[in-house]
């Protein structure tokens, strides 16, 4: 089989010679920031793997073609074209069969990533179980592509709208493996500390790359998840958090979003509601995940 991926010259050269490359997703760029500076911000992300010495591999879905690697006007697409799908696995065949644009979820760029032969993955916050799941059962995909794809996921842990508890037991029942990175407790992507237990630690880049390397030898299938909390000064006051995560929440059932819709929905009331300091906040930990998900590429040449 034929795999229908077209890889830009850079990040072809880049695995073709073993180069550290970090694969970044696209939703960010389309759902995740505003739309007029979300591009230059996902350039800034680029550099940012970059500066480390690995190769940026945005991920998207280009007139119905899986691209890894954007170029400028494909980037731009992604962030303006109003027709730009958030797309995750189970949309993928829907959109390319149509010649559509889509954005690559956390689930769908893990699995594009991994088909083209890229094995470290940066991202914001891992989608999980939403709250209130028992009635609803509504949790991520991003927890299936976890438990089904070898991808290293560096994150600032799960978004703190989620259940993060029964997130993080169901990573444990899906057999992921739960990394801690110069931290002993779970991060919530605007927030440092859950009050929750990670199983395990690392204080180096190498040490994930080792993990990484010991996991290949055995042949296992599913994910690494390397939780990586955000940087002190960039945190958001946790009660100012709080408050304003009861309140969106409350906001998003009146308003009647579910699913897919509510992530969205919810960073654009923490960005409206704390007068931009979440979209800071956002940008920072996204850059600091590039960053040491490009360190953990060039430790471990992967």
């Amino acid at each position: 089989m034929t795999v229908p991926l077209e890889l830009s010259a850079e990040v072809s050269d880049a695995i073709a010679s073993g180069q550290g490359v970090v694969a970044l997703e696209s939703t960010i760029i389309s759902h995740g920031l505003p739309t007029e500076t979300s591009a230059q911000t996902a350039r800034q992300i680029e550099e940012e793997v970059r500066r480390t010495g690995a190769v940026p591999a945005t991920v998207a879905v280009v007139d119905g073609t899986v691209h890894v690697g954007l170029s400028d006007d494909e980037l731009l697409r992604v962030a303006e074209d109003e027709d730009v799908v958030k797309a995750s696995i189970r949309d993928l065949g829907v959109v390319m069969a149509r010649g559509g644009m889509g954005a690559t979820t956390v689930a769908a760029t893990s699995y594009l990533a991994h088909l083209a032969g890229i094995r470290v993955f940066a991202t914001g916050g891992l989608g999980g179980v939403h709250r209130g799941a028992r009635e609803t059962w509504d949790e991520s995909a991003d927890l299936a592509a976890l438990g089904s794809v070898p991808m290293t996921v560096v994150c600032a842990g799960v978004k703190s709208i989620l259940d993060v508890a029964a997130t993080l037991e169901r990573l444990e029942s899906l057999s992921v493996t739960v990394l801690g990175y110069r931290t002993d407790v779970f991060p919530g992507f605007y927030v440092r500390d859950t009050g929750l237990p990670v199983p395990w630690r690392v204080d180096e880049p190498g040490e994930v790359a080792a993990v990484m390397r010991q996991r290949h030898r055995l042949g296992l299938t599913q994910g690494l998840v390397v939780a990586n909390p955000i940087a002190e000064e960039h945190e958001l006051d946790p009660d100012l958090h709080e408050r304003t995560l009861v309140a969106g929440l409350e906001a998003a059932q009146r308003a009647g979003v579910t699913g897919k819709d509510v992530t969205p929905f919810l960073l654009a009331w923490f960005h409206e509601r704390t007068e931009g300091a979440s979209l800071w906040a956002n940008v920072a930990l996204v850059l600091s995940n590039a960053r040491l998900a490009a360190q953990i590429a060039v430790a471990g040449r992967v």
